[in-house]
């Protein structure tokens, strides 16, 4: 049986992590000491509409790592990605697949340098957070996975890491054009980063306001020029449906970026927001309102840093 690594436990790698474990794959968590305590003691838990459940879950810290494994699923924030590189390193052989679930493109480039040829892409969509008491609470009605060659190719590799990561409770697909997908991932990434966190409400707060929704819809048009400019066009069908996400009347969604902000933790502007705004300008393509909302996470990041 294949041994699968997660590495991570929070709300992204913890709600995957946990399908792989109910489908009785051979799973481990790499974690922090202070998650592999409670994950030890109090069991994997993810919360849904339908109830809690807990689940058995194996972790180990960097320093347990016990050799080499086939899947190495990378589900960390952009600026753990160095530290969780190192640790994975004596996990990782010339059969290892590894596959990230970051946002953006940047991490692209760090994990093929380390690990050559280990790499496939990955994209993930889940409504969940990890909560202070350390549940995984769900809040979307579905989740999906893809992954692929960045080539496009349709390997033997890749077809092997999906018969592993194809389980119930969630949908899965096996693509040739994953880096489409994760152009498109990052604009809708973006515009509604830069809609909550510069507006500071959720969708439905910020459409409930005059100009709101016109605010958000410029936010999407910029993000879709972006992805235009680099080759990867919104095909009309998912841009209305963008659209429509993006000025919903009441709509409970805010990212992840906005969370942080809120709670006032470092965000990862640099990784998604200003990566994006550098491509863009790479392109020709003005953003005004990016650049507004990069200025203002790291304003924000500079003062959290002061702080700590």
């Amino acid at each position: 049986m294949s041994r699968v690594l997660v590495v991570g436990a929070g709300a992204t790698g913890g709600f995957f992590g946990a399908h792989l474990v109910r489908a009785e794959r051979d799973v481990t968590f790499l974690v922090r000491p202070a998650r592999a305590a409670t994950l030890r003691s109090e069991g994997l838990r993810l919360s849904t509409a339908r109830g809690e459940t807990v689940l058995a879950a194996r972790s180990v810290t960097a320093a347990e790592l016990d050799g080499a494994y086939d899947i190495v699923l990378l589900s960390v924030k952009a600026d753990a990605l160095p530290a969780a590189l190192d640790d994975i390193s004596p996990a990782v052989n010339e059969s290892t697949i590894i596959v990230p679930f970051l946002n953006g493109l940047d991490h692209i480039e760090a994990i093929e340098d380390r690990f050559p040829g280990r790499l496939l892409g990955g994209v993930v969509k889940v409504a969940a957070q990890l909560t202070a008491d350390g549940v995984i609470a769900v809040s979307g009605a579905t989740a999906s996975m893809e992954i692929g060659e960045l080539s496009g190719e349709v390997s033997e590799r890749a077809r092997r890491a999906a018969d592993v990561l194809n389980v119930e409770g969630y949908d899965f697909s096996l693509s040739n054009s994953i880096r489409t997908a994760l152009l498109h991932k990052w604009v809708f990434i973006s515009a509604v980063s830069v809609i909550c966190c510069t507006a500071t409400g959720t969708i439905g707060d910020v459409v409930s306001v005059p100009g709101g929704a016109e605010f958000a819809a410029a936010v999407l048009e910029e993000a879709a020029a972006i992805s235009r400019a680099a080759g990867y066009p919104l095909p009309a069908a998912h841009h209305e449906w963008l659209r429509a996400f993006v000025t919903q009347a009441g709509s409970p969604f805010a990212p992840s970026l906005y969370r942080d902000l809120l709670d006032g933790r470092h965000t990862e502007v640099e990784a998604v927001l200003a990566s994006f705004s550098s491509a863009a300008s790479g392109f020709g393509v003005g953003t005004p309102l990016l650049n507004l909302a990069v200025m203002r996470l790291r304003l924000h990041n500079r003062r959290i840093a002061a702080l700590s």
